[in-house]
Formats: structure tokens, C-alpha cells, sequence
């Protein structure tokens, strides 16, 4: 039996309205969970870029990417988690902070290489991009000062090295895209 685990997945998808409704919708219908999800625009003009992490295992992750290929609205898909990958997260929190322990909070903030954007008379608040366990690890660290507000905007996360595409730019033929074979480009 295989393990249950994280895996990353990374979409080439249509920018336009109502797909990331009907990508969600696909994934509630058949029952996985998105942990996280994040979109935005691609080097690509028209395309934007999803990255996913769904629980589950190689059948799970299988799944997800033959039904993400029947939407009209998906260029490609490509399940990234055993690559050499990048992958980075970006936090804001917003943390009680007074006279006497401002300086120690400003000292957290340096140890992690964080930044306070944003100073008022009773909170900071401090941005941090990092891996997951980074951000965690600074969080359970500030939280005894009073953590007042949390935003993540879950995992982003790129391939290491050439694209993917054998490193040629990627082009957007919307004709080309559905394939069957998840490697493929449009």
C-alpha cells in the first residue's frame, strides 16, 4: 500500500473566467482535497499557472491529472513532486507588539530574514517567504507574543534547471492542448 503524501502539481491553463471555478469543481465532485492552491499569469500571454498540492497517493495523483486533461480549459499538467523543484510560500502575520518586546520581535524577523511592512502602536506586521517548516518554525516562535492575523498564500513552486519544455519558450496553441500524455507540450 502507498504512502499518502503531498504531491505538487502544476497546471498551464487557460486566463480567463470561470476556470478556476470549474477546476475546483472538478476536484470537489470527485472527492480530492486541495490543501493548497495558488494561480497566477504565466510567461505565456493568455495562460496562467496553478500549482496544487493534493494529498493522496500515485492512484490519487493520477486521477487528478487525466480530469484536469478533460477540461477544455487545461494546456498541460504536470505532477512536479519528485522533481528538483523550487518551492517557496509567502506569509503575512500580524503580531502584538508593544515597547518591551518590539526589539525581540525585530530580532526574529532578522534571524529568519523576514520583514516588518507595516508598524502601529500595539501590532507589527511582518512578511516572511520561505518553505513551508520556515514559516511554520517562525510562527510557533512569535506565537507566545499574540499572533493577531495569519495570510499564506500556499505553495508556488517551479522546476530547477532547463524548463520542462526541453528548454524551449512555450507556446500557447490552444489546438494542441488536452493531450493524453502529461509530459507533452502544447
Amino acid at each position: 500500500m502507498e504512502a499518502v503524501t503531498d504531491h505538487t502539481i502544476s497546471a498551464l491553463v487557460e486566463d480567463k473566467p470561470g476556470v478556476l471555478a470549474r477546476v475546483s469543481g472538478l476536484f470537489r465532485r470527485r472527492g480530492f482535497n486541495i490543501s493548497n492552491l495558488s494561480v497566477g499569469h504565466s510567461e505565456v500571454p493568455n495562460l496562467s499557472r496553478m500549482t496544487f498540492v493534493v494529498q493522496g497517493d500515485e492512484f490519487v495523483v493520477e486521477q487528478v491529472t487525466k480530469q484536469l486533461y478533460k477540461l477544455i480549459d487545461v494546456v498541460r499538467v504536470n505532477d512536479i513532486t519528485g522533481d528538483a523543484k523550487v518551492a517557496r510560500e509567502l506569509a503575512l502575520v500580524k503580531v502584538k507588539a508593544n515597547a518591551d518586546n518590539r526589539s525581540e520581535i525585530m530580532q526574529l524577523v532578522d534571524i529568519f530574514r523576514a520583514n516588518i511592512v507595516d508598524v502601529a502602536a500595539d501590532t507589527v506586521v511582518i512578511e516572511v517567504t520561505g518553505d513551508e517548516d520556515k514559516i511554520d518554525s517562525l510562527f510557533r516562535l512569535l506565537k507566545p507574543f499574540g499572533i493577531k492575523e495569519v495570510m499564506r498564500t500556499g505553495r508556488i513552486a517551479m522546476v530547477r534547471g532547463p524548463a520542462s519544455t526541453g528548454g524551449k519558450p512555450l507556446t500557447a496553441n490552444v489546438d494542441d492542448h488536452n493531450a493524453p500524455d502529461v509530459e507533452s507540450v502544447p
